[in-house]
């Protein structure tokens, strides 16, 4: 009845009412493969390019259900082979079963035959009884236990136990990138193809040319050898180079680590104490530079590099002339005082050396045997990269100082040297060779000896150093041998403009003042430093400091401050400013007997110096602020600074000294 009834339809109270036109209207919906829920925006490292990079591949796959079983299918050989082993052990079982009951029955027949023997009386007893017991006898025998045959399984699987884990499933993939396409088109030409004969020709000349000469070809061979023994060599080389970066890195903090408290005395350490020491300074030691294999040398240059303020170049030598050998030029720098971060080795000792400041990887250096040469920190040869030799008008005597000059009027590289042998020697750089120039010999004046057949012979004075003006460009000062300082002109080879009698010994460092114009410093064997106007022919200030004096050398920031090192292994530094007739600081550097101080040079622009002994060892030491004093402020007026200040700061020290002289 229910079903006979007229359906109705029955609408929820919140149900749309739509239009007939708006319900006929068809909304097409799409399916896709492409998974919704897939992320778009993976990014995965590529060690190729060396940067993440986003994968363009998606996977797509959803898997919504999936289960490990241990079915085999029966078809397969496995599952024959479990089929086959169930049958054949089905087939065993019935015959063993059989056998039990044959020998069971033999023995029950024995019996038998014996008990109808035994007992032939008592078959008169009745033919009841007889029945009865035969009927039992027959009711009797056992059963054989027969083993229940183990049925096959219907379904298409074979049980199987197993007592392993099954292995989780891991999921690998890999994208390789697209094998990079380039596309290449050529037309052929008449001529193009003629030259392509013309090349096969000449190679089946030389492949016949190659057959006549086998012993040419064995001598390749070896030199091919040789060729790859050396690409293997480089190979390896680069392989260092690709680590020898990360690996300084490395060195570096590990010595920063080590020795942090010496780089934060660098930083920032100040001695408090100099405010009650009245004018006086002090030198705190700071790093010490040495290498095992210049420890039988001593430090003969040492120069700091005008663009990395922390990297400095030590030569080293000897003084000894009965103790000549090897020599080595090391680099350091302040970050890493353990190893030096270049390493020059030379067959003679180094005895100067001096950067260019315009190209801070060469340097001009000078040896023990009269040589000079350019080194280029760039090249990983060990050797220089320039050398002069005998034709090339090397000097005869040991080579005390080279400085770099301006490049000369075709853009060449430039440099002057001095030797004992009395020339100042130009040497430019042309085409790759080191062409020298006679600036000046040092005649000695009043030394002309009369030789064989009436020739004058001249004795010539042996240069020990020398500098040139910061801004006159041909005017430099020669110390010599003798104590005497010539103030030469590049322009006349021939005389002075103006000769010194400086210094009773030799004259060991001579050095303009780096601000005023006119002053200059020297220092001598003969324990004195003695400071000079140019203009006039008496010294300006002269200072005895009780031992022969190796190297003075100007602060770059006050131009009345300038250090000095002594034999005896002291350093004395003075400011004029302050103390016009003592050392602010004169303090034991070097605590051996043995060892002397050879060398000094000021950092360019930390307060620092370096020292260097006859051990090879090369010591920092930080200035106190006693020694590098600036002019304080005053209540209401700014403190003047610049080369102004400092040239008028030491001419008002040198009118203090003209004064009685004027008057």
């Amino acid at each position: 009845d229910e079903w006979a009834a007229a359906k109705t339809l029955v609408k929820p109270p919140d149900q749309l009412e739509l239009t007939e036109a708006e319900l006929k209207e068809e909304f097409t919906r799409i399916l896709t493969a492409n998974n919704p829920h897939a992320p778009q925006n993976i990014v995965r490292y590529s060690f190729k390019e060396r940067a993440y990079k986003p994968i363009s591949y998606v996977d797509q796959m959803a898997i919504h259900f999936s289960l490990n079983g241990n079915m085999i299918l029966k078809d397969s050989d496995e599952g024959r082979r479990q089929s086959i082993r169930l049958s054949t052990a089905a087939e065993k079982a019935p015959v063993e079963t059989s056998a039990v009951t044959s020998e069971d029955t033999e023995i029950k027949d024995e019996e038998s035959t014996g008990d109808t023997q035994a007992a032939g009386d008592e078959e008169a007893e009745g033919s009841g009884t007889a029945e009865v017991a035969e009927a039992a006898e027959a009711e009797e025998p056992p059963c054989p236990r027969v083993k229940e045959q183990k049925l096959a399984n219907q379904f298409n699987f074979i049980e199987r136990a197993s007592r392993t884990l099954n292995n989780p499933m891991r999921e690998r993939a890999c994208q390789s990138e697209p094998t990079p396409c380039k596309n290449f088109s050529a037309t052929a030409n008449q001529w193009e193809i003629y030259d392509a004969y013309v090349e096969e020709l000449q190679k089946m000349e030389r492949s016949k040319e190659k057959e006549k000469t086998k012993v040419q070809i064995a001598k390749r061979e070896e030199e091919k050898k040789k060729g790859r023994n050396l690409t293997s060599l480089e190979s390896q080389s680069d392989d260092i180079t690709k680590i020898s970066k990360a690996a300084k890195i490395m060195e570096r903090m590990v010595n920063q680590n080590t020795f942090d408290d010496i780089a934060q005395d660098f930083k920032y350490f100040e001695d408090a104490s100099d405010e009650y020491r009245d004018q006086q300074g002090t030198l705190l030691p700071l790093w010490k530079f040495q290498y095992d294999k210049t420890k039988r040398l001593a430090v003969t240059a040492i120069s700091w590099n005008p663009k990395y303020k922390d990297l400095f170049a030590v030569g080293y030598g000897s003084y000894d002339f009965m103790k000549q050998g090897q020599g080595m030029l090391l680099l350091y720098t302040m970050k890493n005082p353990s190893f030096p971060e270049y390493v020059f080795s030379s067959e003679s000792g180094i005895m100067c050396l001096d950067f260019h400041n315009d190209h801070p990887y060469l340097m001009a250096v000078g040896f023990y045997d009269g040589n000079v040469a350019i080194y280029n920190v760039k090249k990983a040869t060990s050797q220089p990269s320039y050398r002069s030799n005998a034709k090339s008008g090397k000097h005869t005597e040991p080579v005390w100082q080279v400085k770099w000059q301006k490049d000369d009027m075709d853009n060449n590289l430039n440099f002057f040297s001095v030797s004992s042998d009395g020339r100042i020697v130009s040497w430019t750089l042309v085409k790759n060779e080191l062409v020298h120039t006679d600036v000046i010999k040092l005649s000695v004046e009043g030394t002309t000896m009369q030789g064989p057949e009436g020739l004058q012979l001249q004795t010539l004075g042996c240069g020990t150093s020398f500098d040139f003006h910061k801004k006159i460009d041909y005017l430099f000062l020669v110390g010599t041998e003798e104590g005497k300082i010539y103030k030469c002109s590049k322009y006349y080879s021939s005389q002075f403009l103006d000769v010194f009698e400086a210094h009773h010994m030799a004259v060991d460092s001579v050095s303009w003042n780096p601000y005023h114009l006119k002053v200059f410093i020297s220092c001598s064997s003969d324990w004195t430093v003695k400071i000079w106007d140019h203009t006039i022919k008496t010294p300006m200030f002269i200072y005895d400091l009780n031992s022969a004096v190796g190297d003075v050398a100007w602060s770059p920031y006050s131009s009345t401050v300038f250090a000095a090192v002594t034999t005896d292994g002291k350093a004395h530094v003075f400011d004029l400013n302050i103390n016009k007739y003592e050392a602010l600081c004169t303090q034991l550097v070097v605590a051996k007997k043995k060892n002397k101080i050879t060398h000094i040079q000021f950092n360019p622009v930390y307060p620092v110096v370096i020292i260097g002994d006859e051990q090879g060892h090369v010591t920092s030491l930080k200035l106190s602020p006693n020694l590098r004093r600036m002019p304080k402020e005053k209540k209401g007026q700014e403190v003047k600074k610049g080369p102004e200040v400092e040239i008028a700061k030491l001419d008002k020290l040198l009118n203090l000294v003209r004064e009685p002289e004027s008057k």
